[in-house]
């Protein structure tokens, strides 16, 4: 063999030994990578609480990870690529570990119980394409890292414990198709840096459902939003944004569903949100302070199933091109100021389910058509000023269904005369006419013989108000929902008679206050309740469902009042210690001061923006309830007035006869005889603040002599304002993470100082001295935005 031949056979044999070493370096090179992947999913295990039957029993450490449970390897076998333990009921906290799965593409750990904080190692796994960890109990803030899952298509962390601000950073996750983060606890304004995407980098151009719902986001909506054009979701209710509704959203092509509802919108509705053809599933936006006219373009809208514009100002007539809407299912504009006739066009909607258009100024008769809707089976027409005779076909032949209660000029067919009958039948008029002042005759003397019979019973009055209107629930049916006035389902009892919880046939959760007719004023209350709610509708305020005006199984009177249910009792509970949160935790200074807030805002609706302006007359925290996501709402109307008189600025009731509230809580001036005004619910509204701030009742038994807890706050206010703080409520600032202070102490206590100032000028012992309730709330809402505003230190790690 020559000389150059065996230097080509060395060559040879030494290239494939290079390549057998390069082969058997990468199978242990992929060999340590995996049992990197094992370690950090044993570590992961190992924060988990496990509980017969073992889920991860298959997690042995002498197997594969591939063949565990949730567990995918990629074709090779040599990496962890997904970890997908959805729905396992899972118990205990996130390992920091999980970041070492450096190959993972989607982690799925939702419907579990996980707790504790997101670990900032989550940020390593800049493959990841999908991140559920909704419907868990995870809290603390977002890892402001999470901006490094450059990958990320999904993040839904719907359903958790999750405080702080929105992330700015999540403006740089570009590929990002599905956001949700509803039902959290986080707050601020959405990034302004969304929309005004810059076009070199593409960012978020891919979202397609953007879902912030019940959380704690304020400011106005940025008019970039609407260049997300893919989007097909958005949910953005049960916040607290403000301002109009941008017409950019008319850039939403493809949008498939909108829900803005329970903010602070104000302004019309823009022309272009009703001009998205594309909608198909739900435009709801109710709940808001929107106002004027429906635009005519809503019959743009032919494939929506359900449009939801009730609790709003809107006035205007309803627009006849609602009959080109043919997918429309469900339809509600209750609780606004529309006028004029429902369009006969209406009966157009063939597949029309439910039709509320209550607590309105509508007019004219009830259109025949509407019995010709084979599907409608909820009809709700009450409370406006329809007038005629009622149809009899269709959804009409089971007035269970219909809801005309409150509109007095409508008759039942059977009980209507025709005042258009033909003219030339005299006797039959002269007939008619005779025969109803028999009838009046004989009903006189019966209801003599009645009222005397009853009297000894101590039976209240009849009810003239309702007869000739249908009742919308029956005394049976309210027996049902509350399981035939069960015990367990005993609520409380005020002045006037017992709350229970209850449901009604469609699974509502209601509560419903049954009026004790023994008691004197109960009748009186009823209808002053009825004539107080019908037309008042504000998110800070209990919504009345309906009524009943019944006769129970021993014929005896029967009324209730029957209201949404509130989840959260009442702010007496959460003072008194029996409501807390499920950390066991008190309210917090910003919780405390979203409650004040709330209220204020309802009772400034009540003092200045109802059509006849109503005075509460008796807050308290007993009558201040909170709904699931911790919204105040002013409620118990028993004691409310509406204001008939007015003098100069100042708005009183003419009568000085009526209940005027609790004690602690009535203003000073009610003692002296003086007529009840506006400046009454203010003084009430101070005395409940300093109350939530101090944690002391009005009614302390340390409060003897003239002391008072006005005069008590003011002899620490302002220097000294720790020693009048509630210790509870201290304690909590005290022990905050260093994450999640937002302002330094001195900065809080000044917010605070603010704050305890507002309550102080509402409880002023002249009423003309007094602040009113709409200065009162722009103070707190400065308060809020001070306390929300970042600290120097965030600044800097900014």
């Amino acid at each position: 063999m020559g000389f150059s031949s065996r230097l080509m056979l060395q060559a040879t044999i030494l290239f494939v030994l290079i390549c057998f070493k390069c082969i058997f370096l990468g199978v242990e090179s992929a060999t340590l990578s995996l049992s990197t992947d094992k370690e950090a999913l044993i570590s992961f295990k190992s924060k988990i609480s496990l509980e017969l039957p073992n889920a991860l029993s298959s997690w042995d450490q002498n197997t594969s990870p591939c063949n565990w449970t949730g567990v995918v390897c990629n074709k090779s076998g040599l990496r962890v690529i997904s970890l997908d333990l959805s729905g396992y009921g899972l118990k205990g906290s996130i390992s920091p570990h999980i970041g070492n799965l450096s190959f993972l593409h989607s982690l799925q750990l939702q419907n579990n119980h996980f707790s504790g904080k997101l670990p900032t190692e989550i940020g390593n796994l800049f493959r990841l394409r999908v991140l559920n960890m909704s419907s868990n109990g995870i809290q603390g803030g977002l890892p402001s890292n999470i901006s490094q899952l450059t990958e990320l298509q999904i993040l839904d962390l719907t359903a958790n414990n999750i405080t702080g601000r929105v992330l700015e950073e999540l403006t740089y996750l570009t590929k990002l198709e599905v956001l949700k983060l509803g039902r959290n606890h986080l707050y601020g304004a959405i990034p302004p840096a969304i929309g005004e995407i810059p076009p070199e980098i593409g960012l978020l151009e891919e979202l397609q459902e953007l879902s912030l719902a019940k959380n704690q986001i304020f400011g106005s909506i940025p008019n970039s939003l609407g260049n997300l054009q893919r989007l097909n979701l958005l949910d953005l209710s049960e916040n607290s944004l403000s301002d109009k509704i941008p017409t950019t959203f008319g850039n939403f092509k493809n949008l498939l569903s909108i829900d803005l509802s329970s903010n602070r919108f104000n302004g019309s509705i823009p022309k272009e949100v009703l001009s998205l053809p594309s909608l198909s599933t739900v435009l709801n936006l109710s709940r808001n302070s929107l106002s004027g006219p429906i635009p005519q373009v809503l019959d743009l809208l032919k494939a929506v199933i359900t449009i939801d514009l009730s609790d709003n100002l809107l006035s205007g007539s309803i627009p006849s091109s609602i009959g080109n809407c043919k997918s429309l299912e469900k339809l509600f504009m209750a609780r606004n100021m529309l006028s004029g006739p429902i369009p006969n066009t209406m009966a157009e909607v063939k597949g029309l389910d439910t039709l509320d258009l209550s607590s309105n100024q509508l007019s004219g008769s009830i259109p025949v058509e509407l019995q010709n809707l084979q599907a409608l089976n909820s009809l709700n027409l009450s409370f406006n000023n329809l007038e005629g005779i009622v149809p009899s076909g269709g959804v009409f032949r089971n007035l269970s269904q219909v809801h005309l209660e409150g509109n007095p000029k409508l008759c039942l067919h059977s009980a209507c005369i025709n005042s258009q009958g033909r003219r030339g039948r005299t006797v039959a008029k002269v007939l008619v006419i005779t025969s109803i002042l028999v009838t009046l005759v004989l009903c006189v003397i019966f209801g003599s013989l009645l009222y005397i019979k009853r009297s000894k019973q101590k039976m209240p009055e009849t009810s003239e108000t309702f007869k000739g209107q249908h009742q919308v629930v029956s005394y049976n049916e309210i027996r049902q929902a509350t399981g035939n006035f069960n015990q367990e389902n005993f609520i409380g009892k005020g002045s006037f008679g017992s709350v229970y919880k209850g449901y009604l046939s469609q699974g509502i959760a209601i509560a419903v206050k049954i009026l004790d007719t023994e008691v004197e004023r109960s009748w009186k209350s009823f209808l002053a309740e009825c004539e107080a709610l019908k037309n008042v509708r504000h998110r800070n305020l209990v919504r009345l469902i309906t009524s009943c005006s019944s006769i129970d199984f021993k014929n005896m009177a029967f009324l209730a009042l029957v209201y949404e249910f509130m989840s959260n009792g009442s702010l007496e509970d959460w003072l008194e210690g029996k409501k807390k949160h499920v950390n066991g935790h008190a309210l917090n200074v910003l919780e405390r001061l979203n409650v004040v807030i709330d209220v204020a805002c309802g009772l400034d609706y009540l003092h200045h923006d109802c059509e006849v302006p109503v005075v509460h007359c008796d807050l308290k925290p007993s009558n201040i309830l909170l709904s699931e996501d911790m919204t105040a709402k002013v409620g118990d109307f028993g004691l409310a007035k509406l204001l008939i008189e007015r003098t100069g600025n100042q708005s009183h009731m003419s009568s000085t006869n009526a209940l005027k509230g609790s004690i602690g809580y009535i203003p000073p001036e009610y003692g002296l005889g003086e007529k009840i005004s506006t400046s009454g619910d203010v003084y009430s509204f101070g005395v409940m603040l300093l109350e939530l701030f101090t944690g002391k009742n009005p009614t302390h038994e340390s409060f003897i002599g003239g002391q008072n807890l006005t005069r008590w706050v003011q002899l620490g206010f302002p220097s000294n304002v720790k020693q009048v703080l509630d210790p509870v409520m201290l304690a909590q600032m005290s022990s905050l993470d260093h994450n999640e202070k937002r302002r330094s102490p001195d900065a809080q206590y000044e917010c605070l100082i603010t704050i305890l100032g507002v309550g102080l000028s509402c409880t002023a012992d002249s009423r003309d001295d007094r602040i009113s309730i709409r200065g009162a709330l722009n103070k707190l809402k400065s308060a809020r935005d001070s306390l929300l505003k970042p600290g120097p230190s965030e600044k800097i790690e900014k």
